[in-house]
Formats: C-alpha cells, sequence, structure tokens
C-alpha cells in the first residue's frame, strides 16, 4: 500500500531528470513505498528502468514538466537545468514542488546567488558581476587581484564546465570576451586554499532540518574525485561549516536536500557552490551514515519526516570513477575487500562519471587505499 503524508495523502512523486541521482533516489524509495514517476529525455537514459513509470521530454521544455507534474502529489529534480517557468505553473496549480522555484534559482545563477548571500552576510569570495567587456568594474576588479581570478558563467556551469581559473600574469579578457557570449559572468578572487569541504542539510515540509557530518572533498579539473569522513577540520570548524550550511538553506526556504561546498582559507570559510538537490559529495552516505542523502531527500518531498544521519564507521571515502583510457574490470573492482561498487549504467567514455566506490573502516589509510585500489581497477586516472 503506498505511504501517505503527514496530511494523510497518498504519495506520488515525480523526478525530472533520469540521471544518477535519480537512479539513486529510485534505490532509495523502495521502502518508503512512494509512487514514483520520471520525466527522462531518453529511453536510454541510466534510471529509466527503475521507475515504474516513465514519460519522456525535455526538463527545459515548459509543457512537457507541466503535462509531466500535473496530478502528482510533488515534484523534484536530479539536476538544475529545468524550466523555472514550469515549476512555477506547477506551484500555482498546487503541485508540490522541491525544491521551488524559487529555492532552484538560488542554485542556478551564480551572479544571482553570490549577491544574495553576500547582501545576506555569508562570506562569499570578492567578485562583481558584469554583462559587457567594455564594464569599467573589471579594470578595478582585475587591479584589485592581480593574484588571478576565476572567470564564471551566471548560468549553465558545473563539473568544470563554465569555469575558468586565469593565474597570475595572465590576461582574463579573452576569457571574458568568450565567456560573455553566452551571457552574464562572475568574476572572482582566485582564493588561497588550505581544502574544500563539504555538507548537506535536509530540511522537511515542516521546517524541521538534518544537518549530515561535514567532509573533505578532492577537486580535479573542476570535477570532485574523493571524498573523506571524517573532515579534517576541527570541530569549531565543522560547527561553523554546518551553521553556513543551515543559513543558506533558511534563506533560500529549502526543502530537501542542500548541498553546500565551503572553501577553507587564511580568511576563514567560504562559501563555494550550492546545490538544492542530492549532490555528489553526499554519495558516501548511502553505506556510511544510518539513512542516506536520497531517502532524505525523498521523505523530505513527500512529507514524511526526516531522520537524523549517523555515521556507521570510524572513516569513510567514496571515489568517483571516471572514463579513463579503456573500460575496467568491474567484477574485480567488486572483488577488493569492503568495496561498494556503484554503477550509473552510462555508456564509457574518457572524463564522464560512470559510478562511483565507497569504502568503509577503522583505519583512514587502509579505507582510502581501497576505494582507490576498486576505482582505478574500474580504470579511473589518477
Amino acid at each position: 500500500m503506498p505511504a501517505a503524508n503527514d496530511l494523510g495523502n497518498s504519495l506520488s512523486v515525480g523526478v525530472i531528470g533520469a540521471g544518477q541521482l535519480a537512479l539513486m533516489m529510485a534505490e532509495s524509495a523502495e521502502p518508503l513505498g512512494l509512487e514514483l514517476s520520471l520525466l527522462a529525455s531518453s529511453a536510454d537514459d541510466s534510471a529509466v528502468a527503475l521507475f515504474p513509470a516513465v514519460s519522456f521530454g525535455r526538463a527545459l521544455d515548459e509543457a512537457a514538466v507541466v503535462a509531466f507534474g500535473a496530478g502528482l502529489s510533488a515534484v523534484t529534480v536530479d539536476h538544475e537545468v529545468v524550466s523555472l517557468e514550469a515549476l512555477q505553473r506547477l506551484e500555482a496549480s498546487g503541485v508540490y514542488v522541491a525544491p521551488s522555484s524559487e529555492s532552484l534559482l538560488f542554485a542556478v545563477d551564480k551572479a544571482f546567488q553570490r549577491t544574495r548571500a553576500q547582501a545576506a552576510g555569508i562570506a562569499v569570495p570578492d567578485f562583481v558581476v558584469v554583462s559587457d567587456i567594455a564594464d569599467p568594474a573589471i579594470e578595478s576588479f582585475l587591479a584589485q587581484h592581480p593574484e588571478g581570478v576565476v572567470v564564471k558563467s551566471a548560468r549553465g556551469g558545473y563539473d568544470g564546465r563554465g569555469v575558468q581559473v586565469i593565474p597570475r600574469g595572465v590576461d582574463p579578457r579573452p576569457a571574458l570576451t568568450n565567456f560573455l557570449g553566452a551571457g552574464t559572468v562572475v568574476l572572482e578572487a582566485k582564493v588561497d586554499l588550505f581544502s574544500e569541504v563539504a555538507v548537506l542539510v535536509v530540511t522537511g515540509r515542516n521546517g524541521h532540518a538534518v544537518c549530515y557530518p561535514v567532509v573533505d572533498t578532492v577537486q580535479r579539473d573542476g570535477i570532485c574525485v574523493e571524498v573523506n569522513y571524517p573532515s579534517s577540520l576541527s570541530d569549531e570548524q565543522v560547527l561553523s561549516a554546518q551553521k553556513l550550511a543551515a543559513t543558506v538553506a533558511s534563506m533560500v526556504g529549502a526543502v530537501g536536500v542542500l548541498a553546500v561546498e565551503i572553501f577553507v582559507t587564511p580568511e576563514g570559510l567560504l562559501l563555494n557552490e550550492v546545490a538544492t538537490r542530492p549532490h555528489n559529495s553526499g554519495h558516501w552516505t548511502i553505506e556510511g551514515t544510518s539513512v542516506s542523502q536520497f531517502e532524505n531527500h525523498l521523505r523530505a518531498v513527500a512529507g514524511l519526516a526526516v531522520l537524523e544521519p549517523q555515521p556507521v564507521a570510524p572513516f569513510v571515502t567514496m571515489v568517483n570513477v571516471l572514463g579513463g583510457d579503456a573500460p575496467g574490470d568491474a567484477k574485480a573492482a567488486r572483488a577488493v575487500p569492503g568495496a561498494h561498487v556503484h554503477d550509473y549504467g552510462k555508456e564509457w567514455r574518457p572524463g564522464r562519471k560512470l559510478g562511483h566506490v565507497t569504502t568503509l573502516g577503522d583505519n583512514k589509510e587502509d579505507v582510502l587505499e581501497r576505494a582507490w585500489h576498486s576505482a582505478l581497477i574500474l580504470g579511473t586516472p589518477r
């Protein structure tokens, strides 16, 4: 029998997007008794086989999204590239949308995100928003930041796309001109980093929020390649990171998972990126905590109680499986002791996220070594 939320309504939840996040949501949904539907762009999308009801259409097609969501109890997303106008129409029709169109805008538009966060007193790297290469603010900003800058497309960038780091001594104007051809740009100071960390907050419809442990993340070419629990931050810094994430979640009215990536700098913690849906930095929670980010996200979206997560091992490492020079050996990778291999069912190609490996244990170095051993067998470059 389908589950019911706090209002007694049966729960039909639609997911827009059929990538790995939708796949892992489907894997977490069965014990919740939800009636799941999927809006996929293609029958070849990796999550299609796991959903009992599938519709096809583009997430940016307003009519397709509205038709998909009509009659559902709730709708969520597995990526941000969704028609905000369609979500607004669904909200107006009484469909519960989480993240809401307003919350999603905070993640979609980096210019809006940076401006609003700064106005709210949240520490961010120094930045300026520009829409024209002739803007005098560019010259002023470059003069203030001779150490280098970062050029970011306000919309559309992810996994290193739409972002270019310009080191000291290199003229950023060609990159700015190129990026401005696609729209508004955020020009940001290149910060001196000690490390990068991430934290997830999950907020239920009733406003009750839970926070996952802070984790260290390792980035390469703009892509997260490794996540480690526990974080190397001090106890005081952990509390500050969780407070920062909770502040952002409250500010944007988030329901479900909100993931915050944070720069650890000599000046303190700075907000980097925000996602208002399950996030790569939280994949470790499937085996590493008592309730995964995917289950808690669906609980929140559907109106069920969110659960307090507890780590289940002293150390956890998650390594992303990226396409290398050739496909790897899945059987051998799964044979690595304690390796939990997640295959996203995607066609292999170099540099593509194909899955992830998680390991747990009592010894930090052993856990890290086993995770990478399995990922390297799968062809991940190191």
